[in-house]
């Protein structure tokens, strides 16, 4: 059998292995090396995929003219749904190592649309149900007598915008998760100037701010490492933390940024940089910390309500973090504040005892 191009499988766009008939790794591409961390050819296929399902189908058609199809779930930072195609590959003669190919078909983009769908359904019309009904009343209301009078009539048509406003908002924020959710599994590779995203967000809350009569404080630390992001989303999350810390802090008090290395992201243990957003409200009670970022979550759901949120704010904080493969914190004390830190890593994703993709590149 001719020997086949070390680079020619990396031309697949799929995780792609080739296997000899003892279920050893031949050759792997990219894909392969990068989503399963096979360092080097010549170890068993178990020490990279260690699914029962998976072994058993390549076990079962290793070596013949017949072929298999298995769906996965990969667990990681995001879990990640795969369709696994095995094809056995039948001895041609002595020199012939070749035993099976596998080639793994990412479905984690479709599985979640149609997750997406579904929850948004659910979702809208719980949550869309009381506006409308409130509405709706409303209209009725106004249709009658209550409409003659000019003091009802205002009164009730500045709560019907109000509602609208909401429902609007509560759309906006359910379909901005969606997207996120969609490509959590996507971790962004391009470079991103946190202190400029920063700048912007403070820029487009002044308003705001200054309306409260609340100072935005921005400390800088020295050095920071390069983070690899998406700066749009990185954007959105910075202005729902400091948009929530307006919301929620003490009126005349200052909202404090800082931006500092972290040596040691938790959870991760890679380095990177960490962005506090600190306000001077009530604070959080601790059992409810843990909540947070589930969706339409409240501490205090009038006073949510009454100022504008949706309850969704923070569980888009936390997909989008995770999509950057970073970490979220929160730390509060009862009337004196709380504080969020958004660690971001600024190292890439390499597999283990391997070289990472952009390394490999430039090797090339």
């Amino acid at each position: 059998m001719a020997r086949l191009p070390d680079r020619l499988l990396d031309f697949f766009p799929d995780p792609t292995v080739l296997l000899d008939r003892r279920r050893t790794v031949v050759l792997a591409n990219n894909a392969a090396r990068d989503l399963l961390e096979i360092t080097a050819a010549g170890q068993d296929l178990a020490m990279s995929l260690r699914h029962p399902r998976v072994l058993g189908a390549v076990d079962e058609v290793i070596g013949r003219d017949m072929s298999r199809t298995v769906e996965i779930v990969l667990p990681g930072v995001t879990t990640r749904n795969f369709e696994m195609h095995v094809a056995g590959v039948p001895p041609t003669d002595s020199s012939s190592t070749i035993g099976a190919v596998l080639v793994l078909r990412d479905q984690t983009t479709a599985r979640r649309a149609e997750q997406m769908r579904a929850d948004f359904v659910a979702n809208a019309s719980h949550e869309l149900r009381s506006p409308l009904a409130a509405l709706l009343g409303f209209i009725e209301t106004l249709g009658g007598p209550a409409g003659e009078d000019p003091e009802t009539r205002e009164r009730f048509l500045g709560i019907m915008l109000r509602e609208s406003r909401r429902m609007a908002g509560l759309i906006d924020d359910l379909l901005t998760l969606s997207r996120v959710e969609i490509n959590e599994h996507v971790r962004p590779k391009a470079p991103v100037d946190v202190a400029t995203v920063l700048v912007n967000v403070t820029e487009a809350l002044s308003v705001q701010a200054r309306g409260r009569n609340m100072p935005i404080h921005v400390n800088y630390g020295d050095d920071l490492p390069v983070v690899y992001g998406e700066a749009d989303q990185l954007f959105q999350v910075f202005r729902n933390l400091v948009e929530n810390a307006i919301r929620y802090g003490h009126e005349g008090e200052p909202i404090d940024l800082k931006v500092e290395p972290a040596d040691s992201i938790p959870g991760i243990g890679k380095p990177g940089i960490a962005v506090k957003v600190r306000d001077r409200g009530d604070g959080i009670p601790e059992d409810a910390i843990p909540r947070l970022t589930e969706r339409f979550y409240r501490v205090d759901k009038a006073r949510s309500k009454s100022l504008g949120g949706t309850g969704l704010g923070l569980a888009i904080v936390k997909h989008i973090v995770n999509r950057h493969r970073g970490h979220l914190a929160v730390e509060s004390e009862l009337g004196k504040g709380s504080t969020f830190t958004v660690y971001l890593p600024s190292e890439q994703d390499r597999p283990r005892g391997g070289r990472s993709r952009q390394e490999r590149a430039q090797a090339s």
